[in-house]
């Protein structure tokens, strides 16, 4: 079935996403634990997705989370508000001066390099948008009143509680009901799922939210870890992942989802800074793959996945096709990893040119 994606006409915003942000202490060339200062940025898996279809492709975007009313809630309202997503829809929560009962997540992430991973810290619990239910936010208004084409969520946001996959659930439930495409990045996180019944609780979370989605998006680890499927020919190792596989393990994805689209990078890393980079999309009953990037060097590798989404997304929503759009997404998230932080800081024209295959000379 078709991808119909609704008109901009009487819509506020081109894409709506659903999740949370955490403030990122980035070490720079550091470890988290020798470091005495840190660069401050904000992220977050759903949010880093509206952040790229705003600042790199002109999108109208907007954020629903929840942040405790305190000035580090503060700062990341003002960081969101530079990066040009609405923050208009932030819910905002009492703060009880030590965070006992809500607060604001925080995460320290190190980039990587070589045969040193990249590696993350994150300090999440009891955060404000985890404690969202169902009836928080008015998505009727949302989506029918105010308008949105379409909303965008993941696996990170529904792994925070009990509750948030029934706050995604209402949101999809309610786009649907008015045209809007439903998009969710499985974004597999060990450390989210592991003290809550791990692999087998992510699948059964994941599984019940699958048949409320148009868009599906995930790299072979989240599509084996949060839906269940095992990649043919892999035999338990995903580092030994062939395109051909991947798409015989697609083929049984979409006989049991009603997916419009299913999009996977394919990447091989061969060292933090050097990995392969690839992907696939599947749409209309057709596979479309973006040129493999052989040995491409990557700064901060955080995010990448997120810039893919927002890549892909953006050529939905200008309607340029499913071959178009899977390669202005690889393009976008290999931009994407050659600066810090999670969000990206790539132009148009720089995505344009990647797709166009151009070189790395010196622009002046």
């Amino acid at each position: 079935m078709k991808l119909a994606v609704r008109e901009k006409t009487g819509c506020r915003w081109d894409v709506v996403s659903l999740g949370e942000v955490m403030l990122r202490f980035d070490p720079g060339d550091y470890r988290i634990w020798t470091a005495r200062q840190f660069a401050v940025s904000e992220g977050g898996g759903e949010y880093n997705v509206a952040r790229g279809l705003k600042r790199c492709f002109g999108m109208d975007a907007a954020l629903v989370t929840a942040f405790a009313k305190n000035p580090v809630g503060l700062l990341l309202q003002d960081l969101i508000n530079q990066g040009g997503v609405d923050s208009s829809l932030v819910k905002w929560a009492d703060y009880d001066g030590v965070g006992r009962t809500v607060r604001n997540g925080l995460n320290f992430t190190e980039r990587g390099f070589g045969v040193r991973a990249a590696l993350g810290c994150s300090d999440r619990g009891h955060t404000a948008i985890a404690a969202a239910k169902p009836g928080d936010f008015d998505w009727d208004g949302i989506f029918g009143k105010k308008g949105a084409r379409w909303l965008h969520t993941g696996g990170i946001f529904c792994a925070l509680s009990e509750t948030t996959p029934e706050v995604a659930m209402e949101a999809m439930q309610a786009a649907r009901k008015h045209g809007v495409v439903v998009s969710y990045d499985l974004n597999y996180r060990d450390s989210l799922w592991r003290s809550v019944g791990g692999k087998k609780k992510a699948q059964e979370v994941n599984r019940r939210i699958a048949q409320y989605v148009d868009v599906m998006i995930g790299n072979e680890e989240d599509f084996s870890a949060a839906l269940g499927y095992e990649v043919p020919g892999t035999e338990g190792n995903l580092s030994a992942l062939d395109p051909e596989n991947f798409k015989k393990m697609i083929a049984k994805v979409v006989k049991d989802f009603p997916f419009k689209v299913v999009a996977t990078t394919l990447r091989k890393a061969t060292t933090a800074s050097r990995n392969d980079w690839g992907a696939i999309c599947y749409a209309d009953g057709t596979f479309y793959q973006a040129p493999n990037r052989k040995d491409l060097e990557i700064l901060d590798r955080v995010g990448g996945g997120d810039s893919f989404a927002s890549g892909l997304i953006y050529g939905f929503l200008t309607d340029k096709g499913p071959q178009w759009a899977v390669e202005c997404g690889a393009a976008h998230g290999a931009l994407a990893m050659t600066t810090p932080g999670d969000t990206t800081m790539a132009t148009l024209e720089e995505v344009l040119q990647v797709m166009k295959g151009a070189g790395a000379r010196i622009a002046r």
